[in-house]
């Protein structure tokens, strides 16, 4: 069925899209689905700064945003998540986990530093020093017992070798049994959408039928085979959030309550439960 998509004659809908090669099935086809309006391309984590601070009305942004801001709605049930290794998130150690005492976060990230510092408590009982990780920063200038890359620069391997590396996707479902769920698109209290909802998921669905476009288009830029980025997109990812990704979120949820690292309780609320309410 075709889907429609119109700001109104005073509005026009602000809309935060990342950048990485992991988001770009879910924002190919936007453009031209979306013409009204306006897209702003950024990192997730100042995507999630705009849209709390009401210049964005809806962003893809880390999932812990959603957990740590009452109100927000989930808008559609495109998302980027794995259930196994994702090739993007990486946690480089150059001592054992055990021993982590310092521990450096990519810029980027919010919900992969979530996890991170979960499975490292969790597993090992370890709160270790935080550190910040500037984009643009390599690894290698880091001095920190571990340090945790997102992105595209997560799938470049660091000069240097480390004790351990960990896929945290392939960490997460390893200990859970369960996909996890890096960003969603989340709107902001009382946003009118305008079928935006609609025209995410028609993103979505026209996205992933793109695959080798999009890979054959980022490969240069990103200095990484283009058979790397299309199995990448292809075998790494999914970018539907159905009951099995719920249920990630809600445990995922759960454990960033218990560790302080977003409010206690909260509840998936979807877009158009709401709006039918």
């Amino acid at each position: 069925m075709p889907v429609s998509f119109s700001c109104g004659e005073n509005a026009r809908v602000r809309i935060g899209a990342v950048s990485y090669l992991n988001a770009r099935p879910l924002t190919f086809c936007l453009e031209r689905l979306a013409p009204d309006a306006e897209i702003v391309v950024d990192l997730p984590s100042r995507l999630a700064d705009g849209l709390a601070a009401g210049r964005l009305e809806v962003a893809l942004v880390p999932s812990i945003e959603y957990f740590r801001n009452p109100g927000y709605t989930i808008v559609s049930d495109a998302c980027v998540s794995c259930e196994g290794p994702v090739r993007s998130v990486k946690l480089y150690g150059r001592v054992p986990p055990e021993r982590i005492r310092t521990l450096a976060l990519d810029e980027g990230s919010r919900t992969s530093a979530a996890m991170a510092r979960i499975l490292l408590k969790e597993q090992f009982g370890l709160e270790p020093e935080l550190r910040r990780l500037p984009i643009g920063m390599p690894v290698e200038d880091s001095t920190a017992d571990a340090v945790m890359l997102i992105g595209d620069r997560g799938m470049l391997p660091p000069r240097q070798s480390f004790e351990f590396v960990w896929d945290l996707g392939e960490e997460w479902t390893r200990w859970t049994g369960l996909p996890f769920v890096f960003a969603m698109w989340i709107a902001r209290p009382d946003v009118d959408l305008h079928g935006l909802d609609k025209i995410l998921a028609a993103a979505r669905d026209q996205g992933i039928t793109q695959f080798a476009e999009i890979a054959r288009l980022a490969a240069p830029a990103l200095d990484i085979p283009e058979a790397d980025c299309l199995s990448y997109l292809r075998d790494q990812l999914d970018f539907r959030l159905g009951c099995r990704q719920c249920q990630g979120l809600q445990l995922f949820c759960e454990l960033a309550g218990r560790h302080r690292l977003a409010p206690a309780g909260a509840e998936l609320v979807f877009y158009d439960q709401k709006a039918a309410r």
